[in-house]
């Protein structure tokens, strides 16, 4: 007979209690011991690092934690579920949908089904009412292990999950999942039962390629969120509301900022004058930035031999995203698809001693990548961009230094249009090139950098490139997403396969590093966000019309077209709006395209001198001021850079 405590196990708690089970036993059975509100509240549990469901038998030692709610794995643990829930209404509206995945992601899930055709408005809301029905049956989660085998017969009459069965290894383990009558492939886990999802909604459908390859059959995606409270679920729609009234593809063409067109090429962007003003507004005050902190402004080609990407290791490792390439008297060239290699012909064109380093070039180079039609999107994935680029060469003694000024200008220019940040350090990586210790020192430095300045940080660990460390900017909008900004990246490896040299103080050659950095990214892309950010009504400094004068007769017009000449020689952007509409018209005209300011002239304000001025979004509230007071107003937000 065995001896007892042979089937007994021992389960250690977060708080560093120890319990004894028997062998065998569930994380649900741990949670009804430890007592009746945790049972109650239980929802799967972290086994070893290692989330299971509540049924999972425990078959020896084992550190636990049960999840509830306020678990921080809690929701994707509900939008698996939900996702689950999806697909047994599917198959309840359409029988022979054949089912793709159905992973959870930020905000809520998604599945895929190959059917015959797309999914309609009101099919969409006939399946979240049968989510619904799904919900009250509250049906168990059923996890069973299956050979290859049975999972093949279980779905032999669904193509998508015969070919997922014929990619596990011989030792993975097989699971499916039953939730009434659906049946699915999975790993799991998932919540007890269907009836724990109370706040859901099924939010759109789209096209997506199977597997991402756009080679296969093309898929119907349905996407939903789910919550775990109806509180959660409403702010969010209001969110995603708020966020589709600010979305910049609609602003874009309502503000007349830019166009993208099919006839013209996918993913490449045309600038209209509104955008072409903000663009070029940035860029000016990005360059005198730049000179002002010790930067050259460069000019390289957009076309280069593929010569230059075979040595730079991109021809071997970013082919894909690159554009074919184009044959010329015997010579293969192609779009560039960055700027760092011409950078490095700069620096090698001529002898360099320590005495020049740092050096730190900058160039606003328009790339061209590859990217699949299926994830462009608007100004933010293109093909074509202007990539506010730099590259630092200089010694490993001065990396701390150049990436502490680089955070200076990282703060000047998030703060300087109105978002916060907080960054992340990517560490080493498995398949770092060169020596680890140097790799793992240059982090180091970087380390000491954020936490002399006192910047809040995360650590990517393994997260750094193959040539070096880097730190990842991210920003935060109005709405409180986060988007990539500033990247700084140390590069060990491109030295070495263009062997830049410089003359130490010793008189013998040495290898600078790279510093790799963006400060906005890609002008599509940071436009594309401001848009957004602001909702479209720009700060002064930005909006593409600044000042829109509005004549109330035609008495005053040729008093007010005088105005707005005045206002153009002091800098400011004006237009006038002599229209014969009314001017209630007119000035809702110019709330609807965001116009900071309004000045209204008739004819007390003609004879006078004076102009009644209106702000954006402020209703009928004006003031009279003189012309050149209103003028120095503008002046002033402009040449603060005012956000408000």
């Amino acid at each position: 007979m065995a001896n007892a405590t042979e089937d007994m196990i021992r389960v250690t708690l977060p708080d560093g209690r120890e319990l004894e089970m028997r062998r065998g036993a569930t994380p649900r059975e741990v949670a009804e011991r430890i007592g009746p509100g945790l049972a109650k509240a239980a929802l799967a549990a972290k086994a070893d690092g290692q989330i299971v469901d509540l049924g999972r038998p425990l078959e020896h030692d084992v550190r636990l934690e049960i999840i509830t709610e306020r678990s921080p794995e809690a929701l994707d643990l509900l939008r698996h579920s939900a996702a689950h829930i999806l697909a047994t209404a599917v198959r309840e509206v359409r029988p022979e949908a054949k089912i793709g995945f159905g992973p959870p992601i930020e905000h809520g899930f998604y599945y895929d089904f190959e059917v015959a055709e797309p999914f309609t408005p009101e099919e969409l809301e006939e399946i979240e009412a049968r989510m619904k029905e799904v919900v009250r049956c509250n049906d168990p989660f059923e996890r069973r292990v299956v050979t290859v085998e049975e999972a093949r017969e279980l779905f032999a009459d669904d193509p998508l999950k015969l070919e997922r069965l014929e990619e596990f290894g011989e030792d993975e383990v097989i699971s499916v999942y039953r939730n009434g009558p659906f049946l699915d492939l999975c790993r799991g886990p998932h919540l007890p039962t269907t009836g724990y999802l109370k706040h859901f909604k099924l939010l759109s459908t789209a096209g997506a390629y199977w597997r991402g390859d756009e080679r296969r059959q093309m898929l119907q995606r349905i996407y939903g969120t789910a919550w775990f409270t109806e509180k959660d679920l409403k702010e969010y729609l209001e969110r995603l509301e708020e966020a589709r009234r600010r979305d910049h593809r609609r602003l874009g063409k309502e503000l007349g900022i830019f166009s993208v067109h099919q006839e013209a090429g996918a993913g490449l962007v045309h600038w209209h004058p509104n955008g072409g003003i903000i663009r070029h507004t940035i860029e000016e005050f990005l360059k005198r930035t730049l000179l002002e902190h010790g930067y050259d402004l460069v000019y390289t080609p957009h076309v280069a031999s593929e010569e230059l990407y075979e040595i730079s290791g991109h021809l071997a490792t970013f082919s894909e995203n690159m554009f074919p390439p184009m044959e010329m008297e015997d010579e293969r060239f192609r779009l560039k698809p960055m700027n760092c290699p011409n950078h490095i012909m700069i620096f090698k064109s001529e002898t360099r001693s320590y005495r020049d380093l740092p050096i730190r070039y900058s160039e606003l180079g328009t790339c061209y990548r590859y990217e699949r039609s299926g994830v462009l999107h608007g100004m933010m994935r293109v093909r074509g961009f202007t990539q506010d680029d730099a590259h630092i060469f200089c010694t490993r003694e001065q990396i701390g230094e150049e990436f502490d000024k680089l955070l200076d200008l990282v703060d000047y220019m998030m703060v300087t249009f109105g978002y916060e940040y907080h960054a992340f350090l990517s560490t080493r990586p498995e398949k770092a090139l060169g020596d680890p210790a140097v790799y793992d020192a240059a982090t180091e430095e970087l380390r000491k950098v954020l936490e002399r300045r006192g910047l809040e940080y995360q650590i990517d660990e393994g997260g750094g490139a193959f040539y070096g460390p880097k730190l990842d900017i991210m920003l935060v909008d109005a709405l409180g997403r986060e988007w990539q900004g500033p990247t700084l990246q140390l590069d060990f490896n491109l030295p070495e396969r263009f062997e830049l040299e410089y003359t130490g103080a010793d008189n013998r050659a040495h290898r600078p590093v790279m510093i790799h950095r963006t400060l906005l990214g890609s002008m599509e892309r940071f436009i594309g966000g401001l848009i957004e950010h602001y909702a479209g009504a720009f700060p002064v400094w930005l909006a593409p019309e600044q000042v829109r004068v509005l004549p109330i007769t035609d008495a005053v017009r040729d008093d007010a077209a005088t105005f707005v000449a005045e206002m153009k020689k002091a800098g400011l952007r004006a237009r006038l709006d002599d229209r014969s509409e009314t001017l209630g018209y007119r000035i809702r005209d110019a709330e609807t395209h965001k116009i900071p300011y309004m000045a209204v002239i008739g004819e007390r304000e003609a004879e006078a001198g004076t102009v009644a001025v209106r702000r954006r979004g402020a209703g009928r509230k004006q003031d009279v001021v003189s012309r050149a007071e209103f003028i120095e107003r503008v002046r002033r937000e402009m040449e603060t850079r005012a956000l408000t």
